[in-house]
């Protein structure tokens, strides 16, 4: 029976409590009265509900720039991750005032909140792709791939401004910044990005960049297009977060990666972001898999491709072509890394360890074996059902392979990097993400309390299906959605965030 003079709803008693903005890292209880944390110290009053962290880490949630899951099933496996707020923030969505209502009627275990998304605009003005909102945004990826002219074609001038006045409806409705998934529409001109970048100086809000090219070769290099984005920070003032750095950088993110620094060093507003895996994922329909120099111009073959639902690796482009035609917004797997291999181990660890950059997990949404998007309540979820491994493992595997197992990352600034700089990347949008990524009195009550000695991720390309291991217990906005490591299946916490006026 709950105490009604207990000081507090919760107190979280006697873990080792960590705050990456002030640096505060010592044994305390923190204090939650309604979805707010009240107070954080030793010996406080208490709580209605006790919860003993002793010998736990007590942390503020995880923040994701970057998941495209948007489900209970994705939210669920994600806060076994430790990730209390997930966002669509590359891709975006439109309508984003549709989105939003859509995830509010579902139900969300998790925060969540989108950008808006130029490449749709881009699609509904080019080949007059209807934005009825009715297809989930990773569907709306591999929409129009009989019409390819929104990915190649330079835009007219009147088209520009049609895809600005779209994508600016959508941030008029809430949306936190701009996705711009540019190496899906390589065709876009410098003319467009601009425009689209000034609207987003203008309404004081990031761009979330996915570069146009992504080859260890010249021209239209990974390189040409780290410049590119550069240039566009330092022309228009916009700022321009740059996602999945592994990824698109291939084997030159030691090269990408000195741009991004020196463009710091110089002021210029450019964040960036990784995942700690050398496997990246994508539809099906993604136009530079059709490059005809795919294998010279990536250091991959067609058998770095394999397709989620299936398993299967292609043998050839046209076998890829065929594939695509069926099916252009199934997901596949693309291997640019061998995890095995050291010197492509070294090349992870630039991106991943790369100062101020945020941890974001490109999380992909859940999949059935016929390749459809599963959106159910099944929980746990079964073997049949597919995605990639850090849908399920990003930050756990983070915590377990570069803090525990390697040692080569400090913990404070692990924590630093899944949530205070997530939440710093953000927080120009709206005043909430002010409150979040830090673990002080007046912030939200979105925490993680973990076992450090054995978090961990347990998904793998043949076990895709796997919770990670460690989080004892996850709040959002002060409710539990895992209590005692066990998943609280009614809990439907989650908050819409979205931009504040302007």
């Amino acid at each position: 029976m709950a105490d009604a003079t207990a000081a507090f709803d919760i107190v979280v008693r006697g873990g080792r409590v960590l705050d990456p903005e002030t640096g505060f890292d010592a044994i305390a209880d923190v204090g939650i009265v309604g979805d707010r944390i009240e107070a954080v110290g030793p010996a406080l009053a208490a709580g209605a509900r006790e919860i003993d962290a002793s010998g736990l880490v007590v942390a503020p949630g995880f923040i994701d720039l970057h998941a495209h899951g948007q489900s209970i099933p994705a939210d669920r496996m994600q806060a076994f991750d430790g990730v209390t707020t997930a966002l669509e923030l590359e891709v975006g969505a439109l309508p984003v005032g549709r989105w939003y209502e859509s995830q509010k009627a579902a139900g969300r275990v998790l925060n969540y909140g989108t950008a808006a998304a130029w490449l749709f605009a881009r699609k509904a003005v080019m080949i007059g792709l209807d934005l009825n909102g009715k297809l989930a945004p990773i569907e709306m990826m591999g929409a129009g791939a009989n019409d390819m002219r929104w990915s190649v074609e330079t835009s007219s001038p009147s088209q520009t401004e049609e895809i600005v006045a779209i994508t600016r409806e959508g941030l008029q409705q809430g949306a936190l910044g701009i996705g711009i998934p540019n190496g899906y529409a390589p065709g876009a001109g410098v003319k467009e990005m601009t425009r689209i970048c000034e609207l987003a100086v203008e309404f004081s809000m990031p761009t979330y960049t996915h570069i146009p090219y992504m080859s260890n070769l010249d021209p239209k290099s990974s390189i040409e297009a780290y410049v590119r984005l550069i240039g566009l920070a330092g022309a228009t003032g916009a700022h321009m977060h740059i996602c999945h750095l592994n990824s698109t950088s291939l084997h030159d993110v030691e090269h990408a990666a000195a741009l991004i620094r020196k463009a710091q060093e110089q002021g210029l507003p450019v964040t960036t972001e990784a995942y700690p895996y050398g496997t990246g994922s994508t539809v099906m329909s993604a136009g530079f898999f059709m490059e005809t120099d795919f294998a010279e111009r990536t250091g991959t073959g067609y058998d770095a491709i394999q397709e989620v639902s299936t398993g299967k690796r292609f043998k050839s482009r046209d076998e890829l072509a065929a594939a695509r035609t069926a099916t252009p917004g199934a997901l596949v797997l693309w291997h640019f890394l061998d995890d095995k291999n050291p010197h492509d181990s070294e090349l992870l660890d630039v991106s991943v360890m790369y100062p101020g950059g945020a941890i974001a997990s490109d999380a992909v949404p859940w999949s059935n074996p016929d390749g459809t998007l599963y959106s159910g309540d099944e929980w746990p979820l079964g073997p049949d059902k597919s995605s990639h491994p850090r849908s399920s493992g990003t930050y756990t595997r983070f915590l377990n392979q570069w803090v525990n197992e390697r040692k080569v990352v400090p913990l404070l600034e692990a924590i630093a990097k899944c949530t205070l700089i997530p939440a710093r990347i953000v927080e120009s949008c709206s005043e909430q993400f002010r409150r979040k990524g830090r673990l002080q009195a007046g912030c939200d009550a979105d925490i993680v309390v973990f076992d450090l000695a054995d978090v961990r991720d347990r998904a793998s390309f043949e076990e895709m299906h796997l919770p990670a291991d460690g989080m004892v217990h996850v709040l959002v906005n002060g409710e539990a959605v895992i209590s005692e490591r066990e998943l609280v299946l009614d809990a439907r916490p989650g908050r819409a965030i979205k931009s504040d006026p302007r």
